[in-house]
């Protein structure tokens, strides 16, 4: 199958830092790829990607040290790109929201739109009603809920590559570990609360984005004068797996609906047990009492804390294997590709790990 995956232009593809969205788009993009399947990447210019790649800017937005620059026109210039290539592909997979809606109307039922963000926005409704015959997949069950009646061809969970993640049998440093973004719905002051309770070192390992600086200087930062909490930063996918194969477990106490939650499954996949708020995809992601916790409040996370001798980082890591690896995704989005285009003998049975 021909098969064209279109990224947002914000991070690269896998992203050098922090990133969520551009890197499931670069572990679904070598996954098809390792499948036999021909795939041609629409990104910026510094990916890393098994596919052909169109690169459709110099470098990614974020990190690009120029002043001034306009995302909007970015995204314009690479859909032009997209447009004009358009026939040479049987299934377009669009992962840039909805921006591509008015471009291609006409080819619709040709393209796929995955939906990484949360959808409980004004206007967002509206848009869904005005380009209903766009076909889009949810990251969650629980991100649908307020479009129901959106055009829904599938849910499909995110899916990471299994040989870029340290296994650890043990949790070796027993740290408790905090890793994504310093934001409000994050509660990172939940965690750290929950660590000093629980009397275990606490390791945080976040972005803050000039949207949160204020949240962090004046909410976050005076919690970080104590002992058992250690402030490291924004960190790569270097460091991340080292990171997370360490802790004894991650903790996950959102305060939002949570569309899917990326470092929960990155955690499974060093072994590393998740305990996590009852949020979101928080249900559907972890499994309660076989890849971690979940939870309601400070107290139970504490009393988690105190069960994870239960849980057996080994099928912590099977349960990755079965449910989140990046082949499974990939055949799982076969499976929508192969339906929308009609073309019969859809997906082979997925791998599993015993």
């Amino acid at each position: 199958m021909k098969i064209a995956q279109i990224s947002p232009l914000y991070e690269a593809v896998p992203p050098r830092l922090y990133g969520g969205t551009e890197r499931i788009v670069a572990h679904l993009t070598d996954a098809l790829v390792d499948l036999g399947h021909e795939v041609t990447l629409f990104a910026s210019a510094e990916a890393q990607t098994k596919a052909r790649l169109v690169p459709v800017r110099d470098q990614a937005i974020r990190l690009d040290p120029a002043p001034l620059k306009s995302d909007l026109a970015a995204h314009m210039n690479m859909l032009h790109e997209v447009r004009s290539r358009a026939d040479e592909f049987d299934i377009l997979h669009f992962h840039s929201d909805l921006l591509q809606f008015p471009f291609f109307e006409d080819i619709a039922q040709r393209t796929v739109t995955t939906i990484h963000g949360r959808l409980d926005l004004k206007d967002l409704p509206e848009t869904y009603r005005r380009w209903p015959q766009f076909p889009l997949v949810s990251i969650s069950d629980s991100q649908r809920e307020p479009l129901r009646f959106a055009n829904w061809a599938a849910t499909v969970h995110h899916g990471m590559s299994p040989e870029l993640y340290n296994f650890s049998a043990d949790g070796g440093d027993g740290y408790l570990a905090f890793l994504g973004r310093i934001s409000p719905e994050k509660r990172p002051d939940r965690a750290i609360a929950i660590a000093k309770r629980a009397g275990l070192k606490l390791k945080i390992a976040a972005k803050v984005d000039n949207a949160d600086k204020v949240y962090f200087r004046e909410q976050i930062e005076p919690l970080l004068d104590h002992p058992l909490i250690e402030f490291i930063g924004e960190i790569g996918d270097a460091e991340k797996s080292v990171f997370l194969a360490n802790a004894r477990a991650l903790l996950f106490p959102i305060d939002w609906p949570e569309p899917f939650g990326l470092v929960m499954i990155e955690a499974m996949a060093c072994g590393t047990p998740v305990i996590a708020w009852h949020c979101g995809s928080v249900p559907e992601v972890v499994d309660d009492g076989v890849s971690g916790f979940v939870v309601n409040s400070e107290a139970a996370a504490v009393a988690a804390i105190a069960r994870l001798d239960q849980i057996d980082r080994r099928q912590v890591r099977r349960t990755f294997e079965n449910r989140f690896s990046s082949i499974v995704m990939a055949y799982r989005y076969l499976e929508v590709y192969q339906r929308l285009i009609g073309i019969e003998g859809a997906a082979q049975d997925l791998p599993q790990t015993a």
